[in-house]
Formats: C-alpha cells, structure tokens, sequence
C-alpha cells in the first residue's frame, strides 16, 4: 500500500466517525429540546391548575 492510499482510507474512515458523531449529537439535541418542551407545557398546566 502506497502512502496516499493510506491516507485516502484514514480519510475516509475519519469522515464516517465524524458524520456518525454529527446524528448522535443531532438526535440527542432533538430530545432534549423535546423534553424541555414537554416540561414547559406541564409547569403551564400546574399554574392553570393552581389558579383555579
């Protein structure tokens, strides 16, 4: 193997790690703002509910 072949796979191989990390990150980001939602809404309900 020549050393841009070595090169091109690592390359390669670095990228895939990358944009896998990228959707982890992505998808954690998304529930996350999902349940900070989901709180809010359920704080606005007790307050209705207490101001009744």
């Amino acid at each position: 193997m020549t050393a841009k072949t070595i090169a091109t796979i690592g390359l390669v191989l670095f990228s895939i790690t990358t944009l896998s990390a990228c959707g982890n990150t992505i998808r954690g980001v998304g529930r996350d703002t999902a349940n900070a939602v989901d709180a809010t809404q359920d704080a606005g309900r007790s307050v209705e509910k207490a101001a009744k």
